[in-house]
């Protein structure tokens, strides 16, 4: 397995910048552009999963590593969660608002399964 260089090349940071992107694009919709603590909270924690998973690799280690990516699956979370609200407040259709808790869902065990995996790696990094 070929070392990993940067951040950008995680399959899940790039899942990610996707969901981010898709995110953005909902909350331009007419009704939902109008909600601004959700949009900006949606906003938010949507963009907090890919900012969370670049800080972790930028740091020195696998322990710190994987403490941003617990904060990253939160933000999933959080942002899953506010995908409910805004279904509920009918600002996206369900095809739509389906689609989307499926791509966080994903986005989630992907990087539970990358914590398990730091976790139970040899190599650490520079700190233990």
């Amino acid at each position: 397995m070929a070392t990993v260089q940067r951040f950008e090349d995680f399959k899940v940071w790039q899942m990610a910048r996707e969901y981010c992107s898709d995110i953005y694009r909902i909350t331009r919709y007419e009704q939902f552009s109008k909600d601004f603590s959700l949009k900006n909270q949606i906003g938010a924690s949507s963009g907090s999963i890919m900012d969370n998973i670049a800080e972790g690799f930028e740091r020195d280690g696998n322990k710190e590593f994987a403490h941003f990516l617990t904060i990253a699956k939160g933000s999933c979370g959080e942002s899953r969660s506010q995908l409910h609200r805004s279904f509920d407040r009918q600002y996206i259709e369900k095809e739509e608002y389906e689609m989307l808790c499926q791509k966080a869902i994903e986005i989630s065990k992907a990087i539970a399964a990358f914590i398990n995996y730091l976790r139970q790696s040899e190599i650490k990094g520079n700190y233990k």
